[in-house]
């Protein structure tokens, strides 16, 4: 099953988490939504591009990955930084193992674990060349890893040999997501798929929009799909459903980001345009949703220009979170 949305400009960023369905209905109209803003404050403000933020799996706590380089914690719940790790290299992505262990990927090719209680963080492997993704398998516990060196890499964390696992491809991956065993990669216009369990060769390829680049690839939670979000500013939901299925149902909304600065939340079911937020000036440049549904983290960044950081959270008043159904 397949729809479309269209956006003003390219997609920037869909997010993982950002894709959650977290309405309760299946017809959701802008007045079931109950939105407050804040910008997150910061006593030594972020210097250079947001590349990426992630809320915990159990709390509200926020990750935030930057080029200034920088990893840092924030508490939304107290508005409080609770981490500020240098780096020596700028940050491009980061991911949660656990509420208190962290991972960064770096543009000096590196790979490394945070004790986010400690502040003491250790390099695990490097890349050949920028290292541009990083998810954590919790089924597999490993690392999971993509850089401009065109590889795909595994790292074991709590084995002797942390390098388990190498795949030679032929382009960059522009972006990785991961759902369960399943790893999805956004290769030039094609979305490749891997199970973990057997990763020797690509299980599922599909090649969207005449040769359209992809800007984004991101996993829909509970179910065996992913969106893909393209640099023409369209999105793409693709779902397998079992052939078994005789009547079935999406419900939830998910929301994208563009280049320009918009950030547009969707109803999956009629495909309509819920609402759009004020613009930011820049980028955006992350979105992610709390465990919850409720909250959004916001990050608007420069690309290519001059501007300054900014990191907005909005609150959802709502039910708790729904799923993708079958019926």
């Amino acid at each position: 099953s397949r729809f479309r949305v269209s956006h003003q400009s390219a997609i920037v960023k869909l997010g993982k988490i950002s894709l959650a369905y977290t309405p309760s209905r299946i017809e959701l109209s802008l007045d079931a939504f109950a939105m407050n803003g804040s910008c997150l404050e910061f006593k030594n403000p972020i210097q250079d591009a947001i590349s990426r933020v992630r809320f915990a799996p159990q709390s509200n706590n926020l990750l935030i990955s930057s080029w200034d380089p920088c990893l840092r914690l924030y508490d939304v719940d107290c508005s409080q930084l609770r981490l500020e790790a240098p780096a020596e290299a700028a940050l491009l992505d980061c991911c949660f193992q656990e509420e208190s262990v962290a991972f960064s990927a770096a543009s000096d090719g590196s790979i490394t674990r945070y004790d986010l209680h400690s502040g003491i963080s250790n390099k695990i492997g490097n890349h050949d060349d920028i290292a541009t993704c990083v998810e954590y398998s919790t089924e597999t516990r490993q690392v999971i890893t993509a850089g401009f060196d065109k590889k795909i890499i595994a790292w074991d964390i709590f084995g002797a040999k942390p390098l388990v696992y190498l795949r030679n491809l032929d382009a960059e991956v522009e972006s990785m997501s991961l759902s369960g065993y399943e790893l999805i990669i956004a290769v030039g216009s094609s979305v490749d798929i891997y199970d973990l369990r057997n990763s020797d060769k690509c299980v599922q390829s599909n090649k969207f929009c005449m040769d359209v680049p992809i800007r984004c690839v991101s996993s829909i939670p509970y179910l065996k799909g992913y969106a893909v979000g393209s640099v023409d500013g369209r999105v793409k939901l693709e779902i397998s459903y079992p052939s078994s299925s005789n009547n079935i149902g999406i419900s939830g909304a998910f929301v994208t980001g563009d280049n320009v600065g918009y950030v547009t939340a969707w109803d999956a079911k009629s495909r309509r345009r819920l609402f759009e937020l004020p613009d930011c000036a820049n980028s955006i440049a992350s979105l992610t949703y709390n465990n919850e549904g409720q909250i959004l983290a916001v990050a608007s960044s420069h690309t290519y220009q001059e501007a300054t950081e900014m990191l907005v959270v909005l609150r959802f008043l709502l039910p708790p979170p729904s799923r993708v159904y079958m019926i």
